[in-house]
């Protein structure tokens, strides 16, 4: 039994994040996430009248919200510490899962020049702001001060997506385990110089 066509658009997009975590911006064609999702041609035009600049885009913006809902339910924790652990051991599983294969969606529309497309860098910046935003009220929830909060929260998605390039390009998990190790001792350095709270 063929997929169903009302599902294509969804196909499409899922197949396109696929793509692009593993095989960059430049090679996800519209040919080759057809070809991944089994979605008839005639619905690219249909879903995504602005074509593969728009399928690109959609694609970068769900990515950035799918991951920013498993950040939002990782900072949840009660235990920051526990919070910044588990979202570099979901992300060593899932690069070591897929045999160094896949790494993030949204710097492979970053690394790639989109002169004609710049909407596609707009979204990977906002997806990323969004990460940070969440990390930083965590920190602050614990009494981080402002400031601190940030930039543990931007060297902590820096770091998650360098980790994952190294990773890649080492085949071995050693690098994200090297930036958890080192993250979790700044955090917990962090919190140990929390200002004592006014009497």
């Amino acid at each position: 039994m063929s997929p169903r066509t009302s599902d294509a658009r969804e196909r499409m997009l899922g197949s396109t994040i696929a793509l692009l975590r593993e095989y960059g911006a430049s090679a996800t064609s519209i040919d080759r996430v057809l070809a991944r999702s089994g979605a008839p041609r005639g619905s690219v035009y249909h879903h995504f009248p602005g074509g593969r600049t728009q399928l690109l885009e959609e694609a970068v913006v769900l990515a950035g919200e799918l991951m920013g809902g498993l950040i939002e339910r990782v900072v949840q924790a009660e235990d920051p510490l526990r919070a910044v652990d588990e979202f570099f051991a979901g992300w060593q599983r899932r690069v070591a899962g897929s045999d160094f294969r896949s790494g993030c969606p949204i710097v492979a529309v970053v690394v790639d020049p989109h002169d004609d497309a710049p909407q596609l860098t707009r979204s990977a910046g906002s997806a990323f702001a969004d990460w940070r935003s969440a990390f930083t009220a965590l920190f602050r929830r614990h009494g981080v001060p402002e400031d601190r909060a940030r930039r543990l929260s931007t060297l902590i998605v820096a770091a998650q997506e360098g980790g994952i390039l190294l990773c890649r390009a080492e085949r071995s998990i050693a690098p994200l385990e090297a930036v958890s190790e080192e993250l979790h001792d700044l955090v917990v350095h962090a919190l140990r110089e929390r200002p004592a709270p006014a009497p």
